[in-house]
């Protein structure tokens, strides 16, 4: 069934709501499942059990981590202090390991030994360690060697509470592995990197940052494995860019990187070694539920974030809970990225003081919403002028064949609009099928051409059951000379492709956007907001006719968070949302012909679109046979 929806399908709202009870809290809502995992591999404290955690919510995934990291570091049990000697026999540093606070002490019976203050037996009976009783029996004359009777401390641990958790935001070889000073002693020159500061804690590292690096990345994990052999075995040198060969740090460091589904998909592809490394996988999901915890959670972040501005009222924080949704882009969840809602209120508070109010109101907010839409705008200024002097050729009112609407969004930077874009079709007799013209000007993504494959499909399926499928179709967006991905123009291309076929008559004040399966099932696409906002403000620019619209998948109704505006030209039917189930019900409304079902024969009923379409492609298939 054709559906038209009413203000009453698209008006989202949270205000009525009273949040003056709900107490600030942390930035993070809706993520049991990943915050579990999490803690799960924060409490095992085993080789291969680093952790990767993947989601888009930056700054709301760290501060994540490190609340969950707070549960479980203050057990320093296992802390120890690092210091390097120098091994006589071997030449080369050698590491020793005391307990939490007693390397500076070794370091004072060392000193006192060298200045003949204490003997040798006294400072070994002091310290029940084999490997530094071994260190201190091999030590040469003082005049001999005097380097020898230092020490470098790299692990001072005596202050410590907790358990190190360092965040290495910009890693390279340096920082992250330390480096020598080629002038010093050998064990005297070792200058640790992050990697051994966080022994027996936590690392956190960007994913990007350190993948992107390949050499890095290899020696992450050589640096991992060198880890994992130096706790079953004292025996194994480890690895600087220098000559100098220091034993590894024989204590865990357990590595958390935080990333996206891309690189971990990708990791988890091409890098055997990965997920031996990396067992615990948290995922942070970009959208939770708009339940009343998760609504509360958000308040109460923005409580938090907003404490030093003015007091917000219930109404504001009703706008901005309307805003997360759209980030989210389905009514009935919010967005995980709350620090976004804290830049809105903060934008809302500048307005509010600017406006000297008392508090912030709903009005800051919608404020600080339109500024930022028209601070991004130009570049949609610019196109709806051009479809207003006549220099962008689009028809918003009137019929055409072979030729429809189509909807698309441009990404500039932060700021996202949607646009109309006009699709044509020109049939002819040939044996060529779908000529996808974008493709043929290297101007069409992978996505794309897939879209124009299926298209095909479907003709066969739906039509060429009995003959065979002969024909040439080019299928060109006009006036687009940027690279065109993405399948979500698959439905508006097929429409102007059965016009065009069919020689159909369609209208043009009417957009459409929507993918579609071969098999003709419709499917949701993105950007469902900015494509509808988009065609509204170009037929805005040329004049409202009160018969234009869009034409949406129905599956899209749950990504509806509109502008006022179209709200209230919905309401008043000025503007119209189309929501169908299937794609004859947009074919219907686009030529204002009946659909047609095959009869018992399997014969589409004359005069309608199916039948002239069918009748057309035969017609072309006994041309092209001729040809």
């Amino acid at each position: 069934m054709i559906r038209e929806l009413g203000a009453e399908d698209i008006v989202l709202s949270y205000s009525g709501r009273t949040f003056s009870g709900i107490k600030a809290g942390p930035g993070i809502i809706g993520q049991e499942r990943a915050l579990g995992l999490l803690r799960l591999g924060l409490s095992i404290d085993r080789i291969g059990y680093n952790i990767f955690i993947s989601g888009d919510a930056g700054q709301e995934i760290l501060s994540a981590t490190l609340s969950a990291i707070d549960e479980y570091a203050n057990d320093t049990s296992m802390l120890c202090d690092a210091a390097y000697c120098w091994n006589i026999e071997e030449r080369r540093p050698r590491i020793l390991l005391f307990g939490k606070g007693k390397a500076k002490l070794f370091q004072e019976d060392l000193k006192a030994l060298g200045e003949g203050r204490i003997t040798s037996s006294e400072i070994i009976s002091r310290w029940p360690d084999d490997s530094i009783r071994r260190f201190i029996a091999s030590l040469p004359e003082y005049k001999e060697c005097g380097d020898a009777y230092k020490i470098n401390i790299i692990l001072d641990r005596s202050a410590a509470e907790t358990r190190p958790a360092i965040i290495e935001s910009h890693p390279s070889h340096r920082s992250l592995f330390g480096s020598i000073d080629e002038k010093a002693a050998p064990h005297l020159a070792i200058r640790p990197g992050s990697y051994q500061l966080a022994a027996g804690g936590y690392l956190i590292l960007d994913a990007e940052e350190v993948t992107s690096d390949e050499e890095l990345w290899k020696t992450l994990k050589r640096y991992i494995e060198m880890t994992e052999r130096a706790l079953s075995s004292r025996n194994v040198l480890g690895e600087m860019i220098s000559s100098v060969r220091p034993d590894p740090i024989p204590m865990l460091t357990k590595i958390i990187l935080l990333g996206n589904e891309d690189i971990f998909d990708s990791l988890s592809e091409k890098d055997s070694k990965f997920p031996r490394f990396f067992r615990i996988t948290p995922e942070f999901d970009y959208a939770v539920d708009a339940d009343d915890k998760n609504i509360n959670g958000t308040v109460g972040y923005l409580m938090s974030a907003g404490k030093d501005f003015l007091p917000a009222s219930d109404d504001a924080y009703a706008e901005i809970l309307r805003h997360s949704s759209l980030i989210a882009e389905d009514r009935s969840k919010l967005t995980s990225e709350l620090s976004l809602l804290g830049d809105l209120l903060e934008e809302a508070n500048i307005i509010a003081a600017e406006s000297s109010h008392a508090m912030i109101e709903a009005a800051d907010v919608q404020e600080a919403l339109h500024r930022r839409e028209w601070y991004g705008s130009l570049t949609e200024e610019r196109i709806n002028s051009e479809i207003k002097t006549g220099a962008m050729v689009i028809a918003l009112n009137g019929t055409k064949t072979g030729i429809v609407n189509g909807l698309a969004v441009i990404d500039r930077g932060n700021a996202s609009f949607g646009t109309p874009a006009v699709i044509s079709v020109a049939v002819a007799p040939g044996t060529e099928g779908i000529v996808n013209i974008e493709h043929e000007a290297g101007l069409s993504g992978g996505i794309h051409d897939k879209g124009l494959l299926i298209l095909e499909g479907y003709l066969r399926h739906r039509y060429a059951r009995t003959f065979p499928l002969s024909l040439y179709a080019g299928i060109c967006f006009e006036q687009s000379y940027a690279e065109v991905d993405g399948d979500s123009a698959s439905l508006a291309e097929l429409y102007a492709l059965l016009s065009a076929i069919g020689n159909i008559p369609i209208r043009q004040d009417l957009a459409v956007t929507g993918s579609v399966s071969q098999m003709g099932d419709l499917l949701p696409v993105g950007g469902i907001n900015e494509k509808i906002e988009g065609f509204y403000n170009a037929c805005l620019t040329a004049g409202l006719t009160g018969t234009q619209g869009v034409i949406i998948p129905e599956v899209n109704i749950s990504s509806l968070i509109l502008p006022r505006t179209i709200e209230n030209a919905v309401a008043e039917h000025k503007f119209h949302i189309y929501a169908i189930k299937d794609l004859d019900d947009g074919m219907a409304i686009l030529s204002g012909m009946s659909i047609g079902e095959r009869d018992r024969k399997g014969t589409f009923p004359p005069g309608s679109y199916n039948r002239k379409v069918e009748d057309a492609l035969r017609e072309l298939c006994r041309w092209s046979q001729k040809g």
